[in-house]
């Protein structure tokens, strides 16, 4: 039933972390903003990609009640990830590169913007009832086709830091550094994920029940259905 869900966060997981496919030297003032940038969003990288893994690991045989508690908790903890994310470019401050205050102030707006919609995703998720398997998958499919959406918002929420020196720059980073999931994937259900940045899941099944939905940007991992 949650497959769907980990197919969209599959591509999610992308945000921030593709970056450490970067290299290059770039000057100082690139690098140690990079470093502040990094060193502030590390902990949120991480909380997304325990989110995403958590969506990911509950398994398919779960009940609809832990898979709603899961996916409310995931969405949650995306949205104050990215919210977070965001003041962690404001803190940084503008990059010192072409464009830099603009660039700045795109991140946040959108950053901000994917939170609220994740936020939205957790009271559709929240408000359907586990009692009727079939409404329950039919209100999760709904999720799912909304979660597609979201992800391509959240994927494109810090793409322009990504690119050229800046983005070189982030990935010499640790803090930017795709992490490894903490929350080790589970043969039951688990009823509370935190679609967190990087669990990438990738192509995510499509759910036998109910949908699923994957974040935006980063790695996205939907429930999946066996």
């Amino acid at each position: 039933m949650n497959k769907k869900l980990a197919a969209a966060l599959s591509g999610g997981a992308v945000l921030v972390l593709a970056l450490s496919g970067c290299s290059g030297d770039e000057g100082n003032k690139v690098d140690d903003w990079a470093k502040t940038f990094c060193d502030q969003a590390k902990p949120q990288i991480q909380k997304r990609a325990d989110a995403h893994q958590i969506i990911i690991s509950t398994a398919a045989d779960s009940k609809p009640a832990e898979i709603q508690a899961a996916d409310s908790k995931a969405f949650q903890d995306i949205a104050d990830a990215d919210r977070a994310l965001a003041k962690a470019v404001e803190g940084a401050g503008a990059p010192p590169v072409d464009n830099g205050e603009k660039i700045k102030q795109d991140a946040i707006k959108e950053l901000n913007e994917t939170a609220v919609a994740y936020e939205g995703l957790k009271k559709q998720v929240d408000a359907l009832d586990p009692s009727n398997q079939q409404k329950f998958a039919d209100g999760l499919q709904n999720v799912a086709n909304g979660l597609t959406k979201i992800e391509k918002m959240d994927q494109q929420a810090l793409a322009k830091l990504e690119d050229g020196d800046l983005g070189k720059a982030m990935a010499k980073q640790p803090g930017c550094q795709k992490p490894t999931a903490s929350t080790p994937p589970k043969s039951s259900g688990s009823a509370s994920p935190g679609v967190g940045s990087t669990a990438d899941a990738g192509g995510a099944a499509e759910p036998s029940r109910g949908a699923s939905a994957k974040p935006g940007g980063a790695a996205t991992a939907t429930k999946s259905e066996e």
